[in-house]
């Protein structure tokens, strides 16, 4: 069997690759993928507090007010997050 020992190398080989693909998946992740996560969680909590905000002032008829009190919600909110994301990331 002149294919045994060949086989075995590539069996090898792909235990490596393999080993290392997962090993850089739990790593770190890239420096711009976690800017652009945080930066979405914070924009996504202003922009749903600003929603809620709104469609309750047309339900109850009272205009700018909680568009203002939901809109610096989801600021807070946001904020946050990202806080929350960033400790995380330290650890």
């Amino acid at each position: 069997m002149p294919n045994d020992p060949f086989k075995t190398r590539l069996k090898i080989a792909k235990n490596k690759i393999k080993l290392k693909n997962t090993s850089e998946k739990n790593g770190q992740n890239s420096s711009l993928g976690v800017a652009f996560k945080m930066s979405t969680e914070l924009v996504s909590a202003v922009a749903v507090g600003t929603i809620i905000g709104f469609i309750l002032d047309n339900w109850f008829g009272t205009k700018p007010w909680l568009i203002l009190i939901f809109f610096f919600v989801g600021v807070v909110a946001g904020i946050m997050n990202v806080i929350k994301s960033a400790k995380k990331m330290q650890k």
